[in-house]
């Protein structure tokens, strides 16, 4: 429906196919979230039940990159203009990429630029903290080097977890049916703590994890979305210390030195 109403439709022909856009860090805040004169679907709207990649995040200008909090949030978006109000929705997975610094060598002495490492916390501060803690997972990639290249694969695939994501799927499937949650990511209030309350060594560990890291209300509640999500990978039926602990360590950010 969303892609008819943009006018995307290849031939009228309904796609199957989970939508994948990735925009470039030039787009306008009424390209991501909509708007225009006949308030068009945005590409968070056109990303629905996809994935909404952003390449190079801080280049994005800040406004813009704000006006997907509330989407991210709420999993809808309202344009309003003078002669349109329409909602459209807006449930995606956002996967979004960034340089530590605007050189891109901030772990490199030999390479780094003079400004280093101030210039890596000039650079990340281009984005909000409010929108990154809308985002579950931060994992910080080192550089590829030669020798990465000829070392052999890994143990598990992409096939295998695949499988494994696909059976975690199946569980949260299951575990929804008859509900209007799809995933564990869409649970909120005392569904959550129903389905994801952790046991006493895990709660503690949250407890005092929430103070020292400063957690914020939807801090908690996206951890303990993850620590679910953990577990259903592990194929475990409750939530445990290590879920927690897993979940906890991808919400700290890499310290820029």
């Amino acid at each position: 429906m969303v892609a008819s109403v943009a006018g995307t439709l290849e031939g009228g022909r309904i796609s199957r196919a989970r939508p994948f856009r990735n925009p470039h860090h030039s787009a306008s805040m009424a390209a991501l979230v909509g708007g225009g004169l006949k308030a068009r679907p945005g590409e968070v709207s056109m990303a629905h039940l996809g994935v909404l990649f952003l390449d190079e995040l801080p280049e994005f200008q800040r406004a813009v990159l704000d006006s997907l909090r509330q989407p991210l949030e709420t999993g809808e978006v309202t344009v309003a203009r003078a002669n349109a109000h329409v909602t459209f929705p807006a449930r995606v997975q956002l996967i979004a990429a960034m340089n530590p610094c605007r050189c891109g060598h901030l772990g490199d002495p030999a390479l780094a630029c003079s400004r280093a490492p101030r210039c890596a916390a000039d650079y990340q501060a281009k984005v909000s903290g409010p929108l990154l803690d809308r985002i579950d997972l931060h994992v910080e990639v080192q550089a590829v080097t030669a020798a990465d290249l000829v070392l052999p694969p890994p143990a598990e695939g992409s096939a295998e977890v695949a499988a494994r994501v696909a059976a975690a799927r199946a569980v949260q499937t299951t575990r929804y049916a008859g509900t209007p949650a799809r995933t564990n990511a869409e649970v909120d209030g005392e569904r959550l703590e129903e389905v994801a309350g952790p046991d006493e060594a895990g709660r503690q560990l949250l407890a005092q994890a929430a103070a020292a890291m400063k957690l914020s209300a939807r801090g908690y509640t996206r951890v303990l979305r993850v620590a679910r999500t953990i577990a259903d990978l592990a194929g475990a039926e409750r939530v445990g210390r290590a879920h927690i602990a897993e979940a906890l360590s991808y919400r700290r950010r890499a310290p820029v030195n």
